[in-house]
C-alpha cells in the first residue's frame, strides 16, 4: 500500500530539516590557524662566484651512472653489485612496493564495491528458548533456509573530496617513497665509491710502507756494520732499530686499516668479505673538471631526492588535512542488492533449490544512507589539529632539508677547492724532494757521500709519496661529496608551488 503523498507544505519542512542536518554537521569545524612557510631561495651567489672563479666546472649537473666516469672498471663492477645485493637498498624498495600497494587501497575508494554472496543455514528451534515460549507452535521444528545474492552493490559519494584526498595523500607518500628510495641509492653508491678510493689509497701506501721498511733495514744493516767498524757509536745502531720498529709498525697498522676498508667495502655491497679480498686496486684517475649547474638552489629541488622527498611528503599532508576536513561534513552511500531467498522444514530440504531459484523468491533492496557527525567528543577536531601539524612539521622539515642541501653544496665546493690547493702544492713539494734525491746521487756516483745520505732522500720520498696517496684519496672523495650535493644524477619533474591553499 502506498504512502499518502505529502503536502507542499511538508516537503518544505523536510528540506528544512535537511538543511539544517547538513549544516549541524560542518558547523564545528575549528579556524584555521598560522601555516608553515617555504624557504623558496637561499642566497649563495657569491659562493656560486667564488667557486667559479678557481674552479674548472664542466656546465652540467651529474650523469646518472657518474661513476663511470672515474674510468675504473673495478668501481663499475662493484656498484653492480651493491645495486644488486645491497639489503638496505632492498628494503628501500619493498617500502616503496608497499606504499604503491596503498595507492591501489585508497584509489579503490572512489569505485563502488561489487560483491556476490550464497548462504545456506540448517537451524532446529530451540523448545525452551524465548522465541518457543511466545510461539509454542515452532518449538522443536528443523528448518533451512537459503540466500543466493549475485549482486550486492555499495557505494560512497565522495561529494566533499574526502577519498580523493585520502588517494592524492598516497599518491604523495609513493612518490616520497620513490625519492627516499633514489636517495638511499644515491648515498650507497657514493658510500661504496669513498670505501674504494680509500682502498685504492691504502693499497699504495701498503706498498710504500714495505719499500720504507726494506730501506730502514738497509740503514739498519750498515749501521751495525760501521759500529763492528768503529766508524759509528752504538747510539746510530739503536736509533736505526727505533726507526726500523717504527716503519714495521706503520706497515702494520695500514695493513689493519686496510682490511678494515675492504670489510666495510664488502658490508656497503651486501656480501661477504671474500669479495674484496683479491681486488687489484689500479690507481683512479682525479677527474680535472668537475660538475657545476648554471642555477643554484632553486634545481636542487629536482636533483636532490631528499629535497623531493620532503616536499612530496609536504604535499601528501596537505591533502590528509583535506580528508580530516571532509570527516566534519555528512557522508552519503547507497547499497542496494538483488538475488533469491527461501526457508523450508527440514522435511521438504529437496524442495529448497527449487524454491531458491523460482521468481517468487527474488528479493531486492536499495538502501540510500546519510551520516552526519553531530558530536563525537572532539575527536574530529583533534584528528584535525594533529593533520595540521603534521602539515608544519613537513614544511619545517622541507625547509631544514633545503638548508642543509646547500650547506653540503657549499662545504663540497669548499673541500674540492683546497684539496685542489693542497695536491697541488704538494706536488710541487715531492717534485722538489725527487731533485733533492737525483742531486744526494750525484754526489754518491761522485764519491762525495756513501749510500746513508741517498737512502735516507730516498725514504723521505716515500714519505712524500705516502702523503700523496691520502691527498689524492681526498681529492677524490671530495669529488664523490660534490656529486652527492648536487644529486648524483636524480632528476624529477617537480614543481615548486605554494601548497598553503591545499592547507587551508
Amino acid at each position: 500500500m502506498r504512502p499518502p503523498p505529502l503536502g507542499g507544505r511538508h516537503l518544505l519542512l523536510a528540506a528544512a530539516g535537511g538543511l539544517l542536518l547538513l549544516l549541524a554537521g560542518c558547523a564545528w569545524i575549528p579556524s584555521e590557524g598560522e601555516r608553515a612557510q617555504f624557504t623558496k631561495t637561499v642566497p649563495m651567489e657569491e659562493t656560486r662566484a667564488g667557486a667559479r672563479e678557481q674552479l674548472n666546472f664542466s656546465q652540467r649537473w651529474p650523469r646518472e651512472g657518474w661513476w663511470r666516469e672515474f674510468r675504473s672498471p673495478e668501481l663499475n663492477r662493484l656498484m653492480d653489485l651493491a645495486l644488486k645485493d645491497n639489503p638496505g637498498l632492498k628494503v628501500a624498495s619493498a617500502r616503496l612496493r608497499l606504499a604503491q600497494a596503498l595507492v591501489r587501497v585508497e584509489g579503490a575508494r572512489l569505485l563502488p564495491f561489487l560483491d556476490a554472496e550464497a548462504e545456506l543455514t540448517v537451524e532446529r528451534i530451540s523448545s525452551h528458548g524465548v522465541f518457543a515460549a511466545l510461539n509454542p507452535e515452532v518449538a522443536g521444528i528443523r528448518i533451512m533456509s537459503g540466500m543466493i545474492s549475485p549482486l550486492s552493490f555499495r557505494y560512497e559519494f565522495d561529494f566533499w573530496g574526502k577519498n580523493r584526498a585520502a588517494l592524492e595523500a598516497a599518491l604523495g607518500e609513493a612518490a616520497a617513497e620513490e625519492a627516499e628510495r633514489a636517495e638511499t641509492r644515491l648515498l650507497l653508491t657514493t658510500a661504496v665509491a669513498r670505501a674504494y678510493f680509500r682502498m685504492v689509497a691504502l693499497r699504495q701506501q701498503l706498498d710504500l710502507t714495505r719499500d720504507m721498511v726494506q730501506l730502514r733495514r738497509t740503514l739498519s744493516e750498515l749501521a751495525e756494520t760501521r759500529f763492528k767498524l768503529g766508524l759509528d757509536s752504538a747510539d746510530a745502531v739503536k736509533q736505526a732499530l727505533v726507526e726500523q720498529e717504527s716503519a714495521n709498525k706503520r706497515e702494520a697498522g695500514v695493513r689493519d686499516q686496510l682490511e678494515l676498508q675492504k670489510n666495510l667495502l664488502a658490508r656497503l655491497i651486501g656480501s661477504g668479505p671474500d669479495v674484496t679480498s683479491h681486488l687489484t686496486t689500479h690507481p683512479v684517475p682525479i677527474p680535472a673538471r668537475v660538475p657545476w649547474p648554471t642555477h643554484l638552489p632553486l634545481e636542487l629541488l629536482a636533483h636532490r631526492p631528499d629535497l623531493t622527498a620532503a616536499l612530496y611528503h609536504t604535499e601528501a599532508a596537505a591533502q590528509r588535512i583535506k580528508e580530516a576536513k571532509a570527516v566534519f561534513f555528512p557522508s552519503v552511500d547507497l547499497t542496494a542488492f538483488v538475488g533469491t531467498n527461501a526457508l523450508v522444514l527440514t522435511k521438504g530440504a529437496n524442495h529448497l533449490a527449487n524454491l531458491l531459484f523460482s521468481g517468487s523468491s527474488i528479493t531486492y533492496g536499495v538502501a540510500p544512507g546519510v551520516r552526519i557527525p553531530w558530536f563525537e567528543g572532539g575527536r574530529l577536531r583533534g584528528e584535525l589539529s594533529a593533520q595540521r601539524a603534521e602539515y608544519d612539521r613537513a614544511v619545517e622539515l622541507y625547509n631544514d632539508t633545503l638548508l642543509h642541501a646547500v650547506q653540503e653544496v657549499a662545504d663540497s665546493l669548499s673541500a674540492w677547492r683546497e684539496t685542489s690547493a693542497i695536491r697541488e702544492a704538494h706536488q710541487h713539494l715531492l717534485a722538489a724532494q725527487r731533485e733533492k734525491l737525483a742531486f744526494v746521487q750525484v754526489r754518491l756516483h761522485s764519491g762525495l757521500d756513501d749510500r746513508r745520505p741517498v737512502l735516507e732522500q730516498q725514504h723521505a720520498v716515500l714519505e712524500q709519496e705516502y702523503a700523496a696517496r691520502v691527498l689524492e684519496a681526498d681529492q677524490l672523495v671530495a669529488a664523490v661529496d660534490l656529486v652527492e650535493a648536487l644529486g648524483g644524477g636524480y632528476h624529477n619533474q617537480i614543481r615548486m608551488e605554494p601548497l598553503e591553499q591545499e592547507a587551508q
